[in-house]
C-alpha cells in the first residue's frame, strides 16, 4: 500500500480562520497535516504545539496519486492563509506533465 504525509507548522490563518468538523473555526498559528493512502487524502489541523487534531471541513477527498495529494496539501496551506472559514479546496485534475506551484513554507 502506498502512502505519504506532509506537515506544515506555523501557518497563520487569514481572517475567519479554518472550518473544522469537530469544533468549528480555528484561527491563529496552525499546523496542517495531510495524509494520503488508498487514493484518499485526509487533512487535519491543530493549534501549533497543541495535542488535539481536528478534521478540516471537506476532508477526506479523493486523490489518485501522491503528487496530487502534495498539490492538495499546498492548496490547503494557501486556503488557510486566505482564511474566510477555509475548507479543503477542490483541485482540478491535471495531467502528469503539468506541475503545481508549491506553497511557500
Amino acid at each position: 500500500m502506498a502512502w505519504a504525509s506532509w506537515t506544515t507548522c506555523g501557518v497563520f490563518s487569514g481572517r475567519g480562520g479554518v472550518l473544522t468538523d469537530e469544533v468549528g473555526v480555528l484561527s491563529g498559528d496552525l499546523t496542517v497535516h495531510t495524509t494520503w493512502a488508498e487514493d484518499m487524502a485526509q487533512v487535519t489541523v491543530q493549534y501549533t504545539g497543541a495535542i488535539d487534531w481536528f478534521t478540516m471541513s471537506g476532508s477526506p477527498v479523493p486523490c489518485s496519486t501522491e503528487e496530487h495529494s502534495r498539490r492538495l496539501h499546498d492548496a490547503v496551506i494557501r486556503a488557510v492563509r486566505d482564511g474566510g472559514a477555509a475548507t479543503v479546496p477542490v483541485l482540478p485534475r491535471t495531467g502528469p506533465k503539468q506541475a503545481a506551484e508549491p506553497a511557500q513554507e
